[in-house]
């Protein structure tokens, strides 16, 4: 068993350097969740989720208002809601 050790010596830098570029990508994934779960919990992250989600909300409804074949009437009514939104 011990006569063909030496088979692994010039295998080393191969298995060393394997493992360095496995351990580095690890470190990075790592990393990243790390800064996905501190996203979520920041206020500012929070805050702006929920202007965006406003927006989109808003953005349907000028989309409707452009599409539908309504009275003016009711076009004004609708855009007089939006803006108390």
């Amino acid at each position: 068993m011990f006569d063909e050790v030496w088979i692994l010596i010039p295998l080393a830098p191969f298995i060393l350097g394997g493992f360095a570029i496995w351990s580095k990508h690890k470190q990075k994934e790592m990393e990243l969740g790390g800064g996905q779960q501190r996203m979520l919990d920041d206020p500012d992250a929070l805050h702006m989720r929920e202007e965006i989600r406003t927006l989109k909300d808003r953005i349907q409804v000028l989309e409707r208002i452009a599409t539908d074949n309504e009275s003016a009437n009711d076009i004004n009514r609708q855009i007089e809601q939006l803006r108390d939104r």
